[in-house]
């Protein structure tokens, strides 16, 4: 297993654990991790559910925009398209899947949770996805599960400002299924063994039967990265990652081309 990607166990319950300091940012590796445990937990029949993680204070703040910043379009349709791949696997686990979201959650990170079935988050968390800051879009799924999680004005409103939410806010909009005083990774680790006990079969069967009537397209997950590899050719996104690395965001000065 990857040294950024742990897969360990609490009886039937798989869980994924992100680990790469400070802010576990989704860089080659780390995705490459995730890829390898849910490889794992496809092939080993005792792990009957699973919580994704990323430790007791970062969910994942994004993806690595420094790593990403220095690809052509080419590198980051392959890097964005493997994330979005690793989202897409994670969503067709036949296993009930709970993202245990200690706090921040966002851009990758944030599509991340949004592929699990459900979203567990302690008091503190934010989750959004900023990525409009810096002149891009979610590119693994966000404007394609988003909507169908909070609805379509409220995902607009998430992508165009990029403002996070907070637990309380995300929690009415069902986006935090359970907000949790104390070891969200413990509560989610229970609620998990719950449906480890139980018929995961029928539970799987149930799940790719909801996912038929409601799930993410592909046809819309195509769209997704075209459009975000699309605005690495404009000046305005180059100018938003420089503008992010040298002095952070919410700086950069857009115009349209």
């Amino acid at each position: 297993m990857s040294d950024v990607v742990r897969l360990e166990r609490d009886g039937a319950v798989g869980v994924i654990r992100i680990d790469r300091p400070k802010v576990n940012a989704l860089n080659a590796d780390v995705v490459a991790g995730i890829h390898d445990a849910c490889a794992a937990v496809e092939t080993d029949r005792s792990i009957r559910a699973v919580v994704i993680t990323g430790g007791e204070r970062t969910f994942s703040a994004g993806a690595d925009l420094k790593e990403m910043a220095e690809g052509t379009p080419d590198d980051v349709r392959r890097r964005v398209g493997a994330l979005q791949k690793v989202c897409d696997r994670i969503e067709a686990l036949p296993l009930v899947t709970i993202a245990a979201i200690n706090g921040y959650a966002l851009g990758g990170g944030c599509e991340i949770a949004l592929a699990c079935d459900f979203r567990f988050s302690d008091r503190a968390a934010r989750i959004g996805q900023p990525e409009i800051v810096v002149g891009l879009i979610p590119g693994a799924g966000g404007t394609q599960r988003l909507p169908r999680i909070v609805g379509m004005s409220r995902a607009k409103w998430m992508i165009y400002s990029g403002e996070f939410v907070d637990s309380a806010t995300a929690s009415q909009w069902g986006l935090a299924d359970e907000v949790v005083d104390g070891d969200t990774i413990a509560r989610a680790i229970e609620a998990a063994a719950k449906y480890a006990s139980g018929p995961t079969l029928s539970l799987g069967a149930a799940k790719r039967s909801i996912h038929a009537a409601i799930g993410t397209k592909q046809d819309g997950l195509d769209k997704e990265l075209d459009e975000f590899v699309a605005l690495f050719s404009t000046e305005d996104t180059r100018h938003g990652l420089e503008s992010f690395a040298k002095e952070g965001p919410g700086k950069a000065q857009y115009e349209g081309r």
